[in-house]
């Protein structure tokens, strides 16, 4: 009877600033991963003088390809494995799917990863510019939950 709320049919929703700082700390990690191997690719040392070199579209190609590796690995193999990316583990919060708790499967996993990109170029923008109130979305059948209220 103590535990009698965390056995409940349906495990409990995270608060917006709980999936907000989420999905912030995914991004950080995904774009700091980018920008170093991008910077690293871009020095070059001649004469023992190093310098960096940011124009080269290789230096910003490998950077924009190591953050989306990272973003894919993060939120799709990691979220396959341990339910959560490094953001949700950092804040408590689980991945589930919607029809009944259980454990995300790699292809909904790569959707919702895609829908956060659509999500992120279209919905962000558009609710910073007119302060509107729309929170952020589960989709494609997964939901993210409060990690103490899954059930074992």
């Amino acid at each position: 009877m103590v535990n009698k709320e965390l056995t409940s049919a349906r495990p409990v929703a995270p608060t917006q600033p709980r999936r907000v700082t989420a999905a912030v700390v995914d991004a950080l990690i995904a774009l700091a991963s980018g920008l170093v191997a991008g910077a690293a690719a871009g020095v070059k040392v001649s004469d023992g003088v190093v310098e960096l070199r940011p124009q080269s579209p290789a230096v910003w190609g490998l950077a924009l390809g190591v953050a989306v590796g990272v973003s894919f690995a993060n939120h799709v193999l990691l979220t396959l494995a341990a339910r959560a990316s490094c953001g949700k583990l950092l804040t408590g919060v689980r991945v589930v799917r919607a029809a009944d708790g259980g454990r995300p499967r790699f292809l909904r996993l790569v959707g919702r990863w895609l829908f956060g990109f659509y999500w992120m170029v279209l919905f962000v923008p558009l609710h910073l510019a007119t302060d509107s109130d729309v929170e952020q979305q589960d989709a494609v059948g997964l939901r993210m939950v409060r990690r103490r209220t899954i059930r074992s």
